[in-house]
């Protein structure tokens, strides 16, 4: 499967899950909210924005660990129903802003929506891929993702990296959730469709990470954290 049918395949799953989270009509806990609590996002968080943003997708919080300030300039990668993008705008407050990028156009419909619905005014949307995103150099303080970069081709994995690079501030920085994979995938794996979109049979080793993250300029790097896929996230 070469790199353009991999971003079909990825973009036909997403517009599914928009289309059948849009159609959602959820009353009380949901699954949704259930996978994002065991990431770490609080209650009081979920429930300050739509309830249709949070896709159940997440594999970690990235705004946990951002550190976000008021006026900073934010990108989300791959930002879904706008989870991360809303609450960013939240953390950066009126003076900042937060940009949210994804190639799929249901998706973004969804994430205008939720924008909309909850009053906010200084988040924005992007439809482009996480490699080639239409912003001017040094645009951003952070850039974030969540549970996006695995879903890349492995041919072109490197170039999201170099596209932070470019995209940041010179001290800024990114932080983002991913799946990882403890040794190299079987060729079973990695051509197994559902597990591709699954965030699985695209995983990257930690010493490829480093590898991307480096080449693209990067200087200081710190992964933190793992859990077990069983402990995560059911498919």
């Amino acid at each position: 499967m070469d790199s353009q049918d991999t971003y079909s395949l990825v973009q036909k799953s997403y517009e599914q899950i928009a289309n059948n989270r849009d159609a959602a009509d959820n009353q009380g806990p949901s699954y949704e909210e259930s996978v994002a609590m065991a990431f770490g996002y609080s209650v009081d968080e979920l429930r300050s924005i739509p309830e249709k943003a949070n896709l159940g997708l997440s594999c970690g919080n990235p705004l946990a660990t951002a550190n976000l300030k008021q006026g900073e300039t934010v990108i989300d990668l791959g930002s879904g129903g706008g989870l991360d993008v809303l609450l960013a705008a939240e953390k950066v407050g009126a003076e900042g802003k937060a940009i949210g990028v994804d190639m799929t156009k249901k998706m973004l419909d969804l994430a205008h929506r939720n924008i909309e619905k909850a009053g906010v005014k200084n988040a924005s949307f992007i439809e482009a891929s996480i490699t080639s995103i239409p912003l001017p150099d040094a645009t951003a303080d952070c850039i974030i993702s969540n549970c996006v970069i695995n879903l890349v081709p492995e041919a072109e994995k490197h170039l999201v990296f170099k596209e932070m690079y470019r995209l940041l501030k010179p001290g800024g920085r990114a932080v983002f959730s991913d799946i990882l994979a403890r040794k190299e995938l079987t060729k079973e794996i990695k051509e197994n469709l559902a597990l591709y979109v699954g965030c699985i049979a695209g995983a990257s080793q930690v010493s490829e990470y480093q590898t991307y993250l480096g080449d693209a300029g990067f200087e200081v790097l710190r992964i933190q954290g793992s859990m077990p896929m069983e402990e995560t996230r059911t498919f």
